[in-house]
């Protein structure tokens, strides 16, 4: 091994991976797309191909157990996952679940982390079909493999966005962050005093979108009833800002957005402005909101802009005029993406 050094957290989670991998090749046919979006492509018959998708949620690095109720874990991990399939225009067939767990834990704590997962295959129709458990050490551990099916013909990439394709997100952004700030404020008094209850009257919208968020199988519905298919799409798990930045990398592409056209909802800027948090830094950074962001041509505008789940933000542009957002004032600024890093 090498003397050098190199610090992980220099590379952030994608580059590490990048960095591990860059090194490997495909050497089975089947393999249409591995490492590099948002679920590998495996091709099953002349049309149908196959979509997986592993996540791993870490207790301390996820999740605090302070605040999250095992129930809304089990189904959070799901949906973490099936958004991944989703990503792709895909529907999410099976699950394998996998667990690291200590000895602190009970039966009964499992029984209503796997009742919150059994919830979440039982509303989205998907499968448990295995998975391992072991010991840990230094808390629960959570890892979860999604399986899919698609026709290839109509999977979408990180990489297909062209210039002048217009840029659109479904949903509202920030709630999921402004929750867990919620959550985070709260469990700081509880230390301070726990003799104090919580104050999370009037937040549970907020809470909803950190705790329990929904993968959204909807998008793909409407997106068929428009016939309109993305030439581009991936989850919103670390940030916009850092979503925007996956696509544009993938698609060689820049893109402009403009902070008026994000769409935030009234409870997520009530709660950002009582934080002192700007509500577009809360949209562009927080993460977790699990919405799809997509690309689609210009002549498909009218179509999405008729659906109210959806909001035209920016739109494509050549790789050399960078990744840019027009502020409330019309400024020209680069945008920075400043979301989640697994190793910071």
């Amino acid at each position: 091994m090498s003397e050098k050094r190199t610090d992980i957290s220099q590379l952030g989670e994608f580059g590490l991976i990048d960095t591990l991998t860059k090194s490997f090749t495909t050497h089975v046919s089947s393999t249409l797309k591995g490492v590099g979006d948002d679920a590998a492509v495996i091709s099953v018959s002349e049309t149908e191909a196959m979509l997986v998708s592993t996540d791993m949620l870490v207790e301390g690095i996820h999740f605090n157990l302070m605040y999250t109720p095992l129930m809304h874990l089990g189904y959070k991990s799901v949906m973490v996952n099936l958004s991944d399939i989703y990503a792709m225009n895909g529907k999410p067939t099976q699950i394998t679940v996998s667990i690291a767990v200590s000895s602190r834990f009970p039966l009964e704590a499992l029984e209503e982390l796997y009742a919150g997962i059994k919830k979440a295959c039982d509303l989205y129709q998907v499968d448990l079909v295995g998975g391992d458990t072991t010991s840990s050490l230094s808390g629960l551990v959570i890892s979860i493999t999604a399986i899919g099916v698609a026709q290839k013909n109509e999977i979408v990439y990180r990489g297909g966005a062209k210039e002048f394709d217009l840029l659109v997100v479904s949903g509202d952004l920030g709630g999921a962050y402004m929750g867990l700030q919620l959550l985070e404020r709260e469990r700081e008094v509880f230390k301070a005093n726990p003799n104090i209850q919580p104050d999370l009257d009037g937040h549970d919208y907020l809470l909803e979108r950190q705790l329990k968020p929904e993968a959204r199988k909807d998008v793909i519905s409407f997106l068929k009833e428009l016939e309109v298919q993305p030439t581009s799409m991936i989850d919103i798990s670390d940030g916009l800002a850092s979503e925007i930045f996956h696509l544009c990398d993938a698609s060689k592409v820049g893109c402009t957005i403009y902070d008026d056209r994000v769409p935030i909802d009234a409870k997520t800027s009530m709660a950002a402005i009582e934080f002192n948090i700007d509500p577009i830094t809360a949209a562009l950074n927080g993460g977790e909101d699990y919405e799809l962001l997509f690309t689609v041509k210009q002549s498909d505008y009218e179509k999405v802009v008729s659906n109210p789940h959806f909001t035209v933000i920016g739109h494509i542009t050549d790789k050399d005029s960078g990744v840019n957002l027009v502020d409330k004032h019309g400024s020209v600024v680069a945008l920075q993406a400043q979301g989640w890093n697994h190793f910071e």
